[in-house]
């Protein structure tokens, strides 16, 4: 995906608490915004990325099927437009696509929409979205 900039950009994810500004620019996923005070500035808010409401209290399961479906209706081509003047806007891009959930948590309760599009955006365009915060993956099976 190209930005105004002409640059191509760079998506990666992370959590409000673990953003640090030479990450790249700041950008909400999230329905509500912060609650606490920020050491930085929201370069804007990717309305397109964020679940609703109602999704928040949801199982994984349902979550994630609501969640993709909302992505397929937007779209590639919207999301990156969306996006693109994200990026242009900050200056930059560098994007890093925030939200609240702890993804350190043991699984299974280590899930979140940030990662969903992540995957669904590697799924589509073939670019990698990577985590920038800390992560607790599964354990791996070993087979004697």
């Amino acid at each position: 995906m190209q930005n105004p900039m002409g640059d191509e950009l760079q998506l990666s994810t992370n959590r409000y608490q673990r953003f640090q500004p030479d990450q790249g620019a700041p950008v909400r996923t999230t329905v509500g915004a912060p609650r606490f005070p920020l050491p930085y500035d929201l370069a804007g808010f990717a309305r397109l990325l964020a679940p609703t409401y109602g999704m928040l209290k949801m199982a994984e399961g349902p979550y994630r099927h609501i969640y993709l479906e909302r992505l397929e209706a937007a779209g590639v081509d919207l999301i990156s437009e969306q996006l693109a003047e994200i990026a242009d806007y900050a200056g930059t891009d560098r994007l890093v696509l925030l939200c609240f959930c702890d993804l350190s948590a043991p699984p299974p309760d280590n899930w979140c929409h940030r990662r969903m599009f992540a995957a669904w955006w590697e799924d589509q365009t073939g670019r990698a979205v990577p985590e920038l915060g800390e992560r607790r993956e599964p354990p791996a099976l070993t087979l004697f």
